[in-house]
């Protein structure tokens, strides 16, 4: 009677020892699950996320293609990094990159050849500039000098004497107009100049208050294809042969042709062009590089419909002819994008 009694108890005492480990098991697996989860999702969160709380991007006139495709860019870095992202339209290459030096701004565009005067502290930089660095390569910058078909102006030599824009004063524009115009022997005092941005150079040209202008741009220039409507425009070729023996002194230019059709020319207009740089502070994290450079590839079909001056934006072409030291989280996507 005793061991009958005793079988029913052993059996129910077995059963609760089971179901008690059973209950104190399950939610520590759980837990164990939940934060294997929860690591996964806090290192997406990371990925999308930057260092910097802050994206102010120098871009360059309104109308120009700089502020159409750094607006562009801004976007995305908004949208992949919730960061507060935004441009700031400026005199474009020369203010961009003292704004940037000054830690003014956080990224900006700007040419080549300015961005060389930088590091070798020349010309419009009184000393190199050292804490700056490059991201990318973009599209080239082309120089489209226009005038009339009743000006009398068929070529540069023409200038001499004239009244001509020159972009504004410190722009990218301005400084290759200057090296340009000196390397076929015209300074400023051969020429009356006005620095016009390219809506102002625009007006200026349909005013009659200006016989000829530089604008050195992505193709095609917004203010050049409104210009077009209204006046009988007449762009002006560059000579490649005396092009070529200031290239050899002058390296950040390259021989460039414009289009035909591009504004109503019927043939293609032999010119110069001058590649653009994307720069950021050297202060600006390994990371953050990395994640910036990568975004912007990976959204470049966004950029080209922007602007159709991002078409020549490749990952092939991003590193070539850089003229200020890469950034080290640029550079380690590119050696990434080069392993696979």
């Amino acid at each position: 009677m005793i061991n009958s009694l005793k079988s029913p108890l052993l059996l129910s005492a077995t059963l609760s020892a089971i179901l008690g480990l059973t209950a104190c098991s399950s939610p520590s697996s759980e837990s164990t699950d939940n934060t294997a989860a929860d690591s996964t999702t806090a290192d997406a969160a990371d990925a999308n996320k930057l260092d910097t709380k802050f994206l102010t991007i120098a871009t360059g006139g309104a109308s120009g293609p700089y502020n159409i495709i750094g607006t562009s860019l801004s976007e995305v870095y908004v949208k992949t990094f919730g960061v507060n992202s935004k441009t700031q339209t400026t005199g474009a290459s020369v203010e961009n990159v003292n704004l940037l030096t000054q830690g003014k701004v956080d990224m900006v565009l700007a040419l080549s050849d300015v961005v060389t005067d930088a590091v070798e502290g020349k010309n419009n930089f009184e000393q190199p500039i050292t804490n700056i660095q490059q991201l990318a390569v973009l599209y080239p910058n082309v120089v489209q000098i226009v005038t009339t078909k009743n000006s009398g102006i068929k070529n540069i030599e023409d200038l001499r004497g004239k009244r001509i824009a020159v972009g504004d004063q410190g722009s990218g524009t301005e400084v290759n107009a200057r090296t340009l115009l000196e390397g076929f022997g015209i300074t400023y005092d051969d020429v009356t100049v006005d620095y016009l941005g390219f809506a102002e150079a625009a007006d200026g040209m349909k005013a009659g208050k200006i016989e000829a202008a530089f604008f050195s741009s992505g193709l095609p220039n917004s203010s050049l294809m409104e210009l077009e409507q209204g006046l009988d425009l007449q762009l002006i070729s560059i000579d490649q042969n005396k092009l070529k023996e200031i290239i050899a002194t002058k390296p950040y230019f390259k021989t460039f042709e414009i289009p035909a059709g591009t504004y109503g020319n019927e043939a293609a207009i032999p010119t110069a062009a001058i590649m653009n740089a994307l720069l950021v502070s050297s202060d600006l994290s390994e990371a953050d590089g990395y994640k910036l450079t990568k975004a912007l590839f990976d959204n470049l079909d966004g950029l080209k419909t922007a602007h159709q001056a991002a078409n020549d934006i490749s990952l092939e072409t991003a590193r070539e002819g850089m003229v200020a030291p890469i950034h080290p989280g640029a550079k380690k996507y590119y050696d990434e994008q080069g392993a696979k």
